[in-house]
């Protein structure tokens, strides 16, 4: 078709230096017009069929690369590669034209490849985060410097190709630099280094709750990033921690206590001091009435009895014959409550005890696991709890102890 166009050209006397340039401009208006048909076939036709043949299978894998838009970034590239293979045959292999054309489709599928790489690898860690395995791992930390690595050598590629020389000369001078480059990414190489033993020791993990007071993080752990650890805090604020500082500083995880099944109850009731007496027979007598003490009172009545019989040839005194006491019946009563209550993990750590008196009278702690973890459960039970054992301190003749 060209041959008929020169000729007709020839025939009609049309200068050769113009004719040149005609079929020149024909040429290069066909190979744009196949690199558009190119681009129509990529986006409309392959990449729909693609698209079709995913949303039919049931793998999920193929869902999640469509997702992240792998194969609608490789569609561009069509266009580039039309023109790239068929410009030196139009502009001549060694003209500065052709050298320009081709620098700026390599540069061009440069930015398209990567741009595919970089869905890859988000594809692959959602993949992976969804699974058992991959909820141990900072996927996001590694992803990163994947990334890192490929817009590196995506970079240097590219300015091989500004310049015309090969990739491997300027890799090769990239030995002589390795002091500057680990002084400009020293916080990512450090933020690598943290994820990896964050990952091996399985110190942090997304979703775990941690407390680290000197960043203010108090949370959930939404992210394990290359530089930094996204904590969402329980008032919605986002913290962003050092990937390192988990390393080289203290925090608290309360994963332990998530899996355990339970979240601890620790508080203590303060006894005024003055208000400590032996139990008389009207004040057993109304105790024996209140739910779950009848059995305590009768087998203590019992065990005293045995003993008061051992022991009745001694004169009687204040402190002879023994008697049961207000503060040691309250605590038995709070045993009896909380082994019948049924939000409190009777399997885990069950404590009621007596610490030492203070100047704010004596504490009877509480030291249970309650079977709710949910906070604002958790904050309710162990309210309601206390609501009643300080209602009903008065039931024992006791008294809890209050500032004047």
């Amino acid at each position: 078709m060209l041959s008929m166009l020169e000729g007709w050209m020839a025939g009609r006397g049309v200068d050769p230096a113009v004719a040149e340039l005609v079929l020149i401009g024909v040429q290069l208006l066909s190979i744009l017009a196949f690199a558009l048909a190119a681009d129509v076939v990529a986006k409309r036709v392959l990449l729909r069929a693609v698209v079709g043949l995913a949303g039919r299978t049931d793998a999920n894998w193929d869902d999640v690369v469509m997702e992240r838009r792998v194969f609608h970034r490789l569609a561009h590239i069509a266009p580039a590669l039309v023109v790239y293979f068929f410009a030196p045959s139009v502009l001549g292999p060694d003209s500065i034209s052709t050298t320009l054309v081709t620098a700026i489709c390599l540069l061009y599928m440069i930015v398209v490849v990567v741009s595919v790489v970089d869905g890859v690898l988000n594809a692959v860690v959602d993949l992976v985060r969804v699974s058992s395995f991959g909820r141990r791992l900072p996927l996001t930390s590694f992803a990163q410097v994947a990334k890192l690595v490929l817009y590196g050598v995506a970079l240097i590629i590219a300015l091989s190709v500004v310049i015309g020389e090969s990739p491997a000369l300027l890799f090769s001078g990239l030995g002589a630099m390795t002091a500057v480059l680990m002084l400009i990414f020293k916080d990512p190489i450090l933020g690598f280094v943290g994820g990896i033993q964050l990952s091996a020791n399985q110190m942090v993990m997304p979703g775990d709750w941690i407390e680290m007071p000197k960043y203010g993080a108090d949370g959930d752990v939404l992210e394990v990033a290359l530089t930094t650890v996204k904590v969402q805090n329980f008032d919605k604020t986002v913290t962003t921690i050092p990937t390192y500082a988990l390393i080289s500083e203290s925090f608290r995880n309360w994963r332990g206590m998530s899996e355990s099944g339970g979240r601890r109850i620790k508080r203590a009731i303060n006894i005024d001091i003055t208000s400590i007496k032996a139990c008389d027979d009207g004040l057993i007598n109304r105790l024996s009435r209140i739910h779950y003490m009848a059995d305590y009172l009768n087998a203590k009545q019992e065990e005293l009895a045995r003993w008061n019989t051992r022991h009745e040839a001694e004169p009687a005194t204040s402190l002879h014959p023994r008697r049961l006491t207000n503060i040691g019946t309250f605590r038995a009563y709070v045993v009896a409550y909380l082994r019948h209550h049924p939000q409190i993990h009777q399997d885990m750590t069950f404590l009621v005890r007596q610490l030492a008196p203070t100047v704010h009278g004596v504490p009877i702690e509480i030291y249970v696991f309650c079977t709710d973890q949910n906070w604002v459960n958790y904050e309710g039970i162990q309210s309601d709890i206390f609501d009643h054992l300080l209602a009903v301190l008065s039931e024992f003749d006791l008294r809890a102890y209050q500032v004047p």
